[in-house]
């Protein structure tokens, strides 16, 4: 799964139709490059691929440039990897990241639904990763190993609870509810006069 595939779709989503520059320099502007590797090449190259796949349409504009638009299966494409990226705890946090940078086009419920999903599986990995460390006997440093595992989801487990409960409290401007800038086609493009 491609945290840049997700961040792409969801920039096009949120403008409705952007160019490679705007998306990439929103991506840019948001620290995409530090927190999910994108990089200006991994971005024309997701649009080139996602035009391919029928997730994009792209449209010529003179002079020259060329604007994007999300297709039903691109829009299929985005709804399967953003809930992908909530509902899924990952080794590499890149996607959870790109998830929760888009977070706002979920309804409030749908975002608590898969949140709760992540929460459950978290809290398993963080019980199988005790009985493993308790039960592992030879070489005892591996152990530690174990440990990392059970602290590493024992924290993811605790972060989760906690951004539940601030989206159960009404935080976070949500899909559906006024001024959320999770709409498709809602963002403005902000051009200095």
């Amino acid at each position: 799964m491609s945290a840049t595939r997700l961040l792409v779709l969801g920039v096009v989503h949120g403008y409705g139709r952007a160019h490679g520059y705007l998306i990439g320099n929103d991506l840019m502007a948001w620290g995409a490059g530090d927190w999910a590797n994108v990089k200006w090449g991994s971005i024309y190259h997701a649009l080139k691929q996602l035009t391919k796949d029928g997730c994009l349409a792209d449209h010529a504009v003179p002079p020259g440039r060329t604007d994007y638009e999300i297709t039903p299966k691109g829009e299929a494409e985005y709804r399967r990897l953003l809930g992908d990226a909530l509902r899924r705890p990952e080794t590499r946090p890149d996607m959870l990241a790109a998830g929760l940078a888009l977070l706002p086009s979920l309804a409030r419920a749908e975002a608590v639904e898969l949140l709760t999903e992540r929460l459950a599986e978290l809290e398993s990995r963080r019980d199988a990763a005790r009985k493993q460390a308790e039960e592992w006997r030879e070489p005892a440093h591996v152990r530690e190993l174990f440990g990392l595992w059970e602290h590493t989801a024992a924290g993811g487990a605790e972060w989760t609870r906690g951004l539940l409960e601030r989206l159960e409290a009404g935080a976070y401007r949500m899909a559906g509810e006024p001024g959320s800038p999770g709409e498709a086609g809602s963002w403005v493009i902000l051009k200095l006069e």
